[in-house]
């Protein structure tokens, strides 16, 4: 009896993501089909295996499990492959204050919105990727200054304990109560569990980063939002 290679499952995709070319399942199936018509060199076609033409036993048993096969494939044609690409938003309600004037530490984090192969870690202030690849980083932060005149603040990241060259931004707060909005964002190639770290810095013991509970008519103010999106795989 011929070398009968069984129709892929629907779920097998016919094209490859990986090389853009014919998946090896199918192509397998395919060149069997050609094997079976005589390699180009009959006249035997595909409709006639599908029909069967009072061939041998053998030949017939092929015929049978062909069409089989082939209507399976008009009935159940492979579902469409999707690929879904990873993020979380983390954020914190607790003010963050530094002990100390023009010394690092870490944003902390203590609440998770959303997470799809991402994670704050044990340690707080840790934001891991569970898969490679490039990703953008964004945070806003609402800043607060205690008393009057001039001071500086300064936002950077980390990955895996390690600055990020020209990662950071300066921030001036001016005056006594004087709350400012900072944004920014990065693009960071990450590996499987590799992390980020939102760092900060003052210059002055009264600024702090606010959080602000909710009050009619608006919802709380987080002192710190994080969101991460993985923008290629």
């Amino acid at each position: 009896m011929a070398n009968i290679t069984n129709i892929p499952a629907p779920r097998v995709p016919f094209i490859d993501e990986r090389t853009g070319l014919i998946s090896r399942e199918w192509f397998r199936f395919l060149n069997n089909q050609f094997v079976l018509t005589g390699s180009g060199t009959t006249a035997t076609s595909i409709s006639d295996l599908e029909v069967g033409l009072g061939l041998s036993p053998d030949t017939d048993d092929v015929t049978a499990v062909l069409q089989s096969e082939l209507q399976a494939l008009n009935l159940h044609p492979p579902p469409e492959q999707r690929v879904f690409a990873d993020y979380g938003m983390f954020y914190d309600t607790t003010t963050q204050a530094p002990a100390a004037i023009n010394t690092a530490y870490p944003v902390t984090f203590n609440t998770t919105a959303y997470s799809r192969g991402t994670r704050r870690g044990t340690t707080t202030s840790q934001i891991f990727c569970n898969n490679a690849g490039l990703y953008n980083f964004q945070f806003s932060i609402q800043f607060d200054k205690t008393s009057g005149g001039d001071s500086l603040a300064y936002i950077w990241f980390r990955r895996n304990g390690v600055d990020i060259a020209d990662s950071a931004s300066q921030i001036r707060i001016k005056g006594n109560n004087a709350e400012i909005f900072a944004a920014a964002n990065i693009f960071q190639e990450m590996s499987n569990g590799d992390y980020v770290q939102l760092m900060w810095s003052a210059d002055d013991l009264d600024i702090r980063m606010l959080y602000d509970a909710a009050a009619a008519p608006h919802p709380a103010v987080p002192s710190v939002i994080l969101t991460v999106n993985q923008v290629s795989l």
